[in-house]
């Protein structure tokens, strides 16, 4: 049979079985919207769009605001450690706990706003959460996390990630190819510019920024320095979709390993969360106070 013929076939007998049918009176049972057959699934729409979390603090929009991200979430675990009982810990719930310990921290020392990303275990796509920052405008983006080295239990300590296109070292590029992997890059284009015009001043306005999130980096190092671990070489730097935002000076904190029990045992208490939250509100307040000209009250 030729393709002509069959392609004939497929067109014009079902048109005429329907003349027929309906010259004969005969209902046939062609498919409706609505149907049973119809299958509707829910889904969690990740993709969606997002309401706007709260804002805590001073009632005052010229205080500094700071947007804390709790990394992973929801069905998405994050890295898993294990300890001798075979208890297992999540990073996603390590995350929000030193989320929460960090705002506490920041609302009880007054003068900062503070608004978080997730406030509970759900889901949140690497691209809605600097946005989140990037629509409230914020002045600081921390998104905090915690690493995992497998099966290895002697690898431990803190680092801090600032955004690069070229990452660092090759650890730091495994670890933003694993960041990134289940999301796309958080692309910015200006409305009313060309792409090109658009790409530079993105660059332009990424490049201040970074200047001030490597400054904080800095201090987070500095305050952190005798008071939490941190591995060789701390300060990194990677193509981290979660610090993307153009406008919003960002980094990442990555406050140590679950596969390791000297970190886990910290992470999970409430006096080890107390710590690096006291640490990361010292850098928070010094950073700001540099910016407004009071560093020296302190410093």
């Amino acid at each position: 049979m030729s393709y002509r013929t069959l392609l004939l076939i497929v067109l014009f007998v079902p048109a005429v079985m329907l003349t027929g049918a309906k010259l004969l009176g005969i209902t046939l049972p062609l498919p409706q919207w609505g149907r049973d057959y119809v299958l509707r699934f829910v889904l969690d729409g990740d993709e969606g769009p997002f309401e706007l979390p709260p804002v805590a603090g001073p009632d005052d929009p010229s205080r500094p605001l700071v947007v804390i991200d709790a990394g992973h979430g929801g069905r998405d675990p994050g890295a898993i450690g294990e300890d001798a009982d075979g208890r297992k810990f999540n990073e996603k719930d390590i995350t929000l706990s030193v989320a929460l310990a960090l705002r506490g921290e920041l609302l009880r020392q007054g003068g900062i706003r503070v608004a978080l990303t997730r406030a509970d275990d759900r889901i949140l796509p690497l691209g809605h959460r600097p946005e989140i920052a990037r629509q409230l405008e914020a002045d600081l983006f921390i998104s905090i996390h915690a690493d995992s080295a497998g099966e290895r239990d002697d690898v431990s300590g803190a680092s801090i990630y600032t955004l690069s296109d070229a990452a660092s070292n090759e650890a730091a590029a495994r670890f933003a190819a694993r960041e990134n992997d289940a999301d796309r890059l958080n692309g910015i284009t200006i409305d009313g510019q060309s792409a090109a015009v658009s790409t530079i001043l993105v660059e332009l306005s990424q490049q201040r920024t970074q200047e001030d999130a490597l400054d904080f980096a800095a201090l987070v190092l500095r305050e952190g320095e005798g008071e939490l671990a941190f591995i060789p070489q701390p300060r990194r730097a990677a193509a981290l979709a979660v610090l993307r935002a153009p406008d919003v000076p960002s980094v990442l904190f990555e406050s140590g390993f679950v596969t390791n029990s000297t970190d886990r045992a910290r992470l999970t208490t409430l006096e080890g969360r107390a710590q690096y939250a006291r640490v990361l509100a010292r850098a928070i307040k010094i950073h700001f106070a540099r910016r407004t000209g009071q560093a020296g009250d302190v410093e």
